[in-house]
């Protein structure tokens, strides 16, 4: 069975897109309750080399929008990464799931070998789609989730794997 370029990547992203929004609801109503200013907890980070909070929100989306956006061959979505509040930052995720529901599995479906380059850290890469959606965009989208998720539940928020997983 070949696989499908198209429900391996969007409807994953959207739904783990839409469970990191709902982790972040869970992360201001714990700041509110917990009497925290919110600003906190965005600029929290795991370790002091890593990102904080905002930023791995940012890139999370990026990496959701970009690799759809060049398996699909449409223009990757650009956004200014000046999000500072929960809304916002809830609101970029929102604008890229948007985005993402324009793309359609004829856009993508059949990009296994479409060549994809980019510039990482100066120098130029090339991919075929399928290594590339499976090997550096879905690892890269899951890291960058994940430690969005990892720095919330580090800074008390009550979060489970089923927040993370979201409903099946």
């Amino acid at each position: 069975m070949k696989i499908s370029m198209y429900q391996a990547s969007v409807p994953v992203y959207i739904r783990m897109l839409t469970n990191l929004a709902a982790v972040l609801e869970k992360g201001a109503a714990h700041a509110e309750a917990k009497k925290i200013d919110p600003s906190v907890l965005i600029g929290s980070r795991l370790y002091p080399d890593m990102f904080p909070l905002s930023r791995q929100v940012q890139i999370a989306t990026d990496n959701a929008k970009g690799p759809a956006a060049r398996l699909a061959g449409v223009d990757v979505p650009k956004y200014e990464d000046n999000e500072k509040t929960f809304p916002e930052l809830r609101g970029r995720i929102e604008k890229t799931i948007e985005f993402l529901r324009t793309l359609k599995p004829e856009q993508i479906d059949g990009s296994e070998e479409r060549t994809i380059t980019l510039q990482l850290r100066g120098n130029t890469q090339t991919f075929k789609g399928l290594p590339y959606l499976l090997n550096l965009a879905m690892p890269n989208f899951y890291f960058h989730v994940t430690t969005a998720y990892d720095i919330l539940r580090h800074n008390g928020v009550e979060l489970g794997k089923s927040d993370y997983l979201g409903k099946s």
